[in-house]
């Protein structure tokens, strides 16, 4: 069982984590991709989360590891075809995440049109701070995001980049899955992904919500 903690001490028990693709422009620009006209969906299982100042582990079947930090909104109730009106009474509170990706082995199974669920959900792969109450964050869409990587600051950008906002993604999220308490939503990452590898320290920090440190294996 993998569970979540508010800063209030309330435990959740996570059930999935949904993660949106292309949602800065700035990170679809840095690769070259066009960004969806409506929120892409994939999923990472709870089985990849660790926590603050434990170690990711890169995966001896790839050479390439990048970091993206982003805003994770942890759902707080369940719902199914959420209006974007009542999205944000489903969240319970807000956390920083560290969405890492096996960029070799991604690129390798598009280009053969599979599915690249290995270069994302691999164990470790999503480190995740703790939660703070929504309560606490008057404007989740004003945000700062940072990532740095041995003290080099690597990415640095706001949640008001976003393509589609917190409402519009959890609306979208509920349409296709049911939401239950614990789920966690992964918003997206600004410009500025890189290679980590083993020895790197990362530290990832959303003003305002908290911060994340872990090393690489």
């Amino acid at each position: 069982m993998f569970t979540v903690r508010l800063l209030d001490d309330t435990i959740f028990q996570v059930g999935k984590i949904l993660c949106v693709a292309r949602n800065y422009r700035s990170h679809a620009d840095e690769f070259g991709n066009k960004p969806p006209n409506e929120p892409v969906f994939f999923l990472k299982p709870a089985s990849s989360i660790i926590g603050p100042r434990e170690n990711a582990v890169i995966p001896p079947y790839s050479k390439l590891c990048h970091h993206e930090v982003e805003l994770a909104v942890l759902i707080g109730k369940w719902g199914k075809n959420i209006s974007v009106q009542q999205a944000m009474s489903h969240v319970a509170g807000y956390g920083v995440a560290i969405d890492l990706t096996l960029r070799d082995v991604q690129q390798r199974l598009k280009e053969q049109g599979l599915p690249w669920d290995q270069a994302k959900g691999f164990d470790t792969s999503c480190p995740l701070s703790d939660f703070v109450p929504a309560s606490r964050i008057s404007n989740p869409h004003e945000l700062r995001l940072k990532l740095s990587v041995n003290e080099e600051i690597r990415q640095d950008g706001n949640t008001s980049e976003m393509i589609h906002d917190i409402p519009t993604l959890i609306s979208a999220a509920s349409a296709i899955f049911t939401l239950e308490k614990g789920d966690i939503l992964l918003t997206g990452t600004p410009a500025g992904v890189g290679p980590v590898v083993q020895g790197d320290k990362i530290c990832a920090e959303i003003e305002g919500v908290n911060w994340l440190n872990i090393g690489i294996q």
